[in-house]
Order: C-alpha cells, then structure tokens, then sequence
C-alpha cells in the first residue's frame, strides 16, 4: 500500500510519470526506492531536498513504523 501511495506521489510531480517505478525491499527495516527518468530528478528530490523530504514524511505518517524512501540514480539500478 505504501509503494502505491508513493507512486501516485511522484506521478503527480514529474513530467514523465510513466518512468516512475517504486519497488519495496527490505533492508534495516522497510524501504522504498524510487527510480525517475533523469530528467525529473530535480523535480522529486526539490530545493534542498524539500520535496523528498515532504514525500518522506507523507509517507511515514501513512505508516505505523519509519520507512526509508531512497531516490535511485539511473546508474543505482
């Protein structure tokens, strides 16, 4: 439900929300990576990391326990 709830996030924020994949692992505790196309980067990480920073606490307040949201780099795939 979360890896949903975020997806429809970023889809709303960047230009090509078809590029979007949101993909739930497992690591120290539940975490959720984002992959956008290059070109969005800015757009979801934001001024000084307002934006990532703004999803991270919608989707952590959606949740009972911290999730960690980490945005990939094209080469991080």
């Amino acid at each position: 439900m979360l890896d949903e709830a975020l997806e429809h996030l970023v889809k709303g924020i960047v230009d090509h929300p078809d590029d979007v994949v949101v993909r739930e692992k497992n690591r120290r505790g539940p975490t959720l990576e984002v992959q956008v196309n290059p070109e969005d980067m800015g757009r979801v990480i934001g001024k000084a990391g307002r934006t990532a920073s703004a999803l991270r606490t919608v989707v952590n307040a959606l949740s009972d326990k911290n999730v960690r949201i980490d945005i990939l780099d094209v080469d991080e795939r």
